[in-house]
């Protein structure tokens, strides 16, 4: 039995009062606990998309339901399980650090818990500066707070749209560990990322949308199965002037100068290639001085379907 989604986008589409049209019939269901990321080149409608299910953008067609509850008939009790960190700092510079994230718990009703807000600020190495004033704080303490703000009222589900740019490396290693921390917590996240080695490391499932589409959304290690290609560079000498008539066939390409042989395949479909390769090479008097294979990344599969 398939277990129901806590978050359900149902043929969703946005058209602005421009005409400009921002998402096309969008499907997708996202089940509690996971971590998803949403990658997409920009202006594909990432944001768009989080700021319908947030309730800041208002939708043209479709549904979407948050733990059973209709954003639009059900927005308060939808507002008070999601938590959003998005792109722009948005704070009261004037506004300690304490004040803020306790006023962002209060905002959804939530009964005061100091306790709470102590555990959030410090998971996020806030506790220090929790009496300072957000105006004197750096660009990525800043990224803290509104990590701490989102966080305030316990959400079920989390948003962070661009939630490390600008963030230096280190801070940023801290952030995936609280977000893994969340997750075991039963948080579901979604996040949207231009840094796209993090939605390798840390989602479960990978969304691409790009026009205002969803065009894929995967299991992150069937997709990197499915889509993913390996390349095998041998080593040869002396030198190679061409590729032999039967290696050319089979789509092997010469590298660095001569000196190299170059051949890219389906690590899933392609189990009889390499051995294929090697008896050729043989058989054509090939001496291979070394052998070394690579993975294409998600990176490198994702530029492959944003491509126009």
């Amino acid at each position: 039995m398939t277990p129901t989604p806590i978050l359900s986008i149902a043929d969703v589409s946005k058209t602005y009062a421009s005409g400009f049209r921002a998402l096309e019939h969008v499907d997708l269901d996202i089940q509690g606990g996971e971590i998803f990321a949403l990658l997409g080149p920009n202006g594909a409608g990432k944001t768009t998309l989080i700021g319908i299910v947030c309730g800041i953008v208002k939708l043209t067609e479709g549904r979407v339901t948050v733990a059973g509850h209709d954003i639009v008939r059900d927005y308060r009790a939808v507002r008070a399980m999601i938590g959003l960190v998005p792109q722009e700092l948005t704070t009261d510079a004037f506004e300690t650090v304490w004040a803020t994230v306790s006023f962002s718990r209060g905002l959804f009703g939530k009964p005061p818990s100091p306790g709470h807000i102590e555990k959030t600020l410090r998971a996020l190495s806030l506790w220090d500066k929790k009496d300072n004033k957000i105006m004197t704080l750096s660009g990525g303490m800043k990224r803290r707070v509104m990590i701490a703000k989102a966080l305030a009222h316990e959400p079920r589900v989390l948003f962070l749209d661009e939630p490390t740019a600008g963030v230096d490396v280190a801070l940023r290693q801290e952030m995936w560990e609280l977000v893994r921390g969340l997750r075991e917590s039963g948080v579901t996240i979604v996040l949207t990322t231009h840094y796209i080695a993090e939605a390798e490391d840390m989602a479960d499932r990978i969304g691409v949308i790009r026009h205002g589409k969803i065009i894929l959304v995967e299991d992150k290690v069937t997709l990197m199965r499915k889509l993913g290609t390996k390349r095998l560079t041998l080593r040869v000498e002396p030198p190679l002037a061409e590729v032999p008539a039967p290696l050319a066939a089979s789509g092997v390409v010469l590298g660095a100068g001569g000196s190299e042989l170059v051949y890219a395949y389906d690590p899933g479909g392609g189990r009889d290639a390499v051995p294929t390769l090697l008896d050729g090479l043989r058989d054509a008097g090939i001496r291979v001085k070394d052998v070394e294979t690579t993975q294409s990344s998600l990176e490198d599969i994702f530029v492959n379907l944003v491509r126009e």
